[in-house]
Order: C-alpha cells, then structure tokens, then sequence
C-alpha cells in the first residue's frame, strides 16, 4: 500500500501551556521554508500533531530528506488511511506492520478513538486488530511496555489512520522561537557547531566574520560562506556580516605586546560584535568557545574580553572537549569544510606566546596606546558588507564581490 502523509510530533512542544501556538505556528513557518519548491506539498497543523500531505511521490521522498533537520520535531511517521470499517482497519494494520522488519520483534496495538460513536472501545480494539496482526504476521510477539513496533490507530469519524514506523526529528525547539543573536563564525570546527546547538534551543541567527585581506584568502571567505550555508539547513535564512579587519588588526599588532595581543584582538572583534548586534536588534552574541581549549579561552582571557560588552555571550561549547565538538561537527557535516587549510585572521596573527592569564589593567593600557582604535572599530562596522544565506542556485561568490 502507497502513503503520501506524514504524521509529525512536536516532543517540547507539547510541555508549552497558553503560548503554544506560538510555538506551533513558527514551526509551521520553519516547515514551510525547509520544503520550498515542493508544490504538492500540504501543510496542516494541529494543536497536538501536524500533517504533511504531497500528491507526488518525489516530493515526498525529498520530503522525508528535508524533515529531520528541523528543529521542534520529536518525530514524523509515514500515515495510512482507511475507512471506519473493521474490515479495512484489518487490511491496513497489516501494511503498515509489513513496513517494519518484523521477524522476532515485539509489537503492541495503541488506540486513539477521537470518533466516541464508534463501535468499540479502545481495550476491544487494541485486542481485535493485536489478534489480527499476530494471525497473519509470524515471528511477532506483544509487549506492552518499550515495543520494537508500536502500531498507532487514530480512530475519526469519516477515516482511520494508521502508522506504525517512526523517523527520528532533531529535536528541540523550531528556530525563531528563542529570540535573536549574532554568532561569531570563524573558518574552525567550533562556531559552526556552537550556531547549531543555538538553532536547536529556538535562537534565529546572523553571523560574522571577520577578515584580513591580503592576509587572509578568497577561498578562506568562501569557507565561512559554505559554512553558514550549511547552517541554513537547520534554520532557513542567514545574513553573514563580514568584517574588514585588516588595520584594526595590523595595529593592535604592531602597537600591543605579544603577551596581550591576542587579548585584545578578540576585545576588538567582541565590540565590532556587539556594535553590528545592536543595529540588527539581536539579543545576544555567541561564540565557540571551549573553556581551556586555546590560550584566548581561559578564565582569565575570557573575563578580559568580556569586559567590552554588557551584552549576553553565550558560549554552548563551554564544558565540551573538542572530540565530541568534533562529533558534533561530522553530523551535522560542516567538519569537512572546517577543515579545509584556509587560514582565518585568528590563526594567522597568533602570537608565539600569548598569556593565558592576561591583566586587564594591563591590557587596556597599551590599547590606549591606538589614539584611532574607536575610529577604526567605527570604520569597520560602517564597511562591513552582508550575504543573503543561503545563495540562489544561480548565484555564485564572485557574482556578490
């Protein structure tokens, strides 16, 4: 037997109380959005459960693609539909059941009889259609509790639906939902991951980047804009800010001492941050940070940072190690890409020896030293240029340059 609907559970969502619609509707949004330029595709959405409905057999299987990447999804299973009759609640038991590897698994029969006047209640259906199954399908046995194969009847007035296999959604909350921050995204491993982790709590993201021309490559910019768009997946739309930061950062270079460059190179990125995350009406800025992982990601360099902005930062990574950033990274598939040997303005002006435990006192001193840092900090967020994420198909890089 064909299907061509998907049953979709919301998982957190259904914990919301008065404001769940709320949640619903932008998840509606966000579904929308992820199945764009499937024209069969029907979207229907339900206080407790959506429905997703396509006529052509592609745009369901590009369907089934598409939906486990967003965010507010528990999980979606494929339906079957048949009319109120015994008869057909049999025959199509039997089919979705049949969906499954079904040869020494457990199963159990679960009833939702939304129809009252239907004429069996839920305990005679669940052992009616469980009899029938295990009659017709060898190797099954029930099992009340933690099935392998949980078939789900959903008793309406006019149809019947049934499912019985289940796809695992992403979890967490649909994008949106949570506010809005600015992720500072390098070229590395982290801060894609740490944009990720913050699209699953809910949180619409722009990012920014920062570069050093000559310094820093093309194919480095080329980097972060692939990265970002990988981001999308999980979100819809990104706005990539991307900073000039070339004599901001020669000056803090040739001005600031080894020890304390470091510092306030990552000071001076934190306020061009906090400058551009106010004009877009963000909440908050995110970083990839991993407490302990580089000299820059120590207490005491993160509290020297911090102190150019009263603004949220929010760091997910901080108490991850990088092997399971990594493992974050390869399923989400932005790991390759991070890996790719473009060197961003961070790597490339790394110090020999930078401290670990700078003194702020210390570090605001030699920055005074820069009588022009404000009007270069002013200049670079005034001529940072913006990418609309992710490109049309006949867009390329060079086509925006």
């Amino acid at each position: 037997m064909m299907w061509n609907e998907l049953l979709v559970r919301y998982g957190e969502l259904t914990l919301k109380g008065k404001n769940r619609n709320v949640f619903i509707r932008q998840l509606k949004r966000n579904v929308k959005a992820a199945l764009h330029g499937l024209e069969s595709v029907e979207i229907k959405a339900e206080r407790d459960r959506m429905f997703l409905t396509a006529d052509d057999a592609n745009d369901m299987a590009e369907v089934m693609e598409r939906l486990p990447k967003v965010f507010g999804i528990h999980s979606f299973s494929p339906v079957m539909k048949c009319a109120p009759t015994m008869e057909d609640i049999y025959e199509t038991a039997l089919s979705a059941v049949r969906q499954n590897e079904t040869e020494g698994k457990s199963f159990k029969v679960e009833i939702r009889r939304t129809d009252k006047e239907f004429p069996y209640i839920s305990g005679e259906l669940q052992q009616m259609i469980g009899g029938h199954v295990l009659r017709n399908i060898e190797g099954l046995h029930v099992k009340m509790k933690q099935p392998d194969i949980l078939l789900h009847v959903d008793i309406r007035r006019h149809e019947v639906l049934l499912t019985s296999k289940v796809y695992q959604g992403a979890g967490g909350m649909p994008v949106g939902s949570s506010g809005k921050t600015l992720l500072m995204l390098s070229g590395g491993i982290d801060s894609p991951v740490a944009g990720y982790m913050m699209m699953k709590r809910g949180v619409q993201i722009d990012a920014i980047h920062f570069e050093s021309p000559p310094f820093t490559s093309e194919q480095a910019k080329q980097k972060v804009i692939d990265l970002a768009e990988k981001l999308c997946a999980f979100g819809g739309n990104i706005r990539l800010h991307v900073i000039p930061f070339t004599e901001l950062q020669q000056k803090i270079a040739y001005k600031i001492p080894d020890g304390e460059s470091m510092t306030s190179t990552r000071r001076a990125m934190m306020e061009i941050a906090d400058r551009v995350r106010e004009e877009i009406g963000a909440q908050g800025i995110v970083t990839g940070e991993s407490l302990g992982q580089v000299a820059s990601q120590t207490l005491d360099s993160l509290t020297a940072i911090n102190e150019v902005t009263s603004t949220p930062v929010l760091r997910p990574l901080i108490a991850l190690d990088k092997l399971e950033i990594i493992d974050i990274a390869q399923k989400i598939d932005t790991y390759e890409l991070s890996i790719q040997p473009f060197e961003d303005c961070c790597t490339i002006f790394t110090p020999a020896k930078p401290r670990t435990k700078p003194k702020l006192k210390r570090v605001k001193h030699f920055e005074a030293l820069i009588e022009d840092m404000d009007t270069l900090i002013d200049a670079a967020v005034e001529n940072r240029y913006v990418y609309k994420l992710p490109l049309k198909k006949e867009e390329t890089f060079t086509d925006l340059l």
